[in-house]
């Protein structure tokens, strides 16, 4: 794992969660993203060695982006990877002028009804072949 890619950890089980993985695959045509599900192994260990907590059979309410040596969260974590990627997604890393508890109150009013918004899977994402190296194991 090379130390300019930023990880992001991700509820594998989650429909939303998994179509942003998707959206954002398809648009880092870099390749500057690598992924891990919360649930898989390398997920608990990267949560645990960033101070992260989550227990074996729940994974914290958001998605979990490590960049820089240090781990961002909530919506702290959605800008980060908006502002990596190119136009016009680019362009919402200017709500990071919206105070940090108004924003994290919109996202965690979406994490908490993610499931019933979008349900859920019975087992995380298995990525393609074509995908997999962009997947930490």
């Amino acid at each position: 794992m090379q130390r300019n890619h930023t990880i992001i950890l991700f509820d594998g089980v989650c429909n939303l969660c998994n179509s942003t993985v998707r959206f954002v695959i398809k648009r880092d045509s870099s390749g500057h993203f690598r992924f891990a599900a919360l649930q898989t192994e390398v997920g608990r260990r990267l949560c645990a060695e960033h101070g992260v907590a989550i227990t074996s059979t729940a994974a914290p309410d958001s998605i979990v982006v490590l960049q820089d040596g240090r781990a961002l969260l909530r919506s702290d974590a959605a800008l980060a990877i908006a502002a990596r990627l190119p136009l016009p997604w680019s362009l919402l890393r200017a709500f990071r002028i919206v105070p940090r508890a108004l924003r994290d109150l919109v996202y965690r009013l979406i994490a908490h009804n993610r499931a019933r918004w979008f349900g859920r899977r019975d087992t995380c994402m298995v990525p393609t072949n074509e995908l997999r190296a962009r997947f930490l194991e």
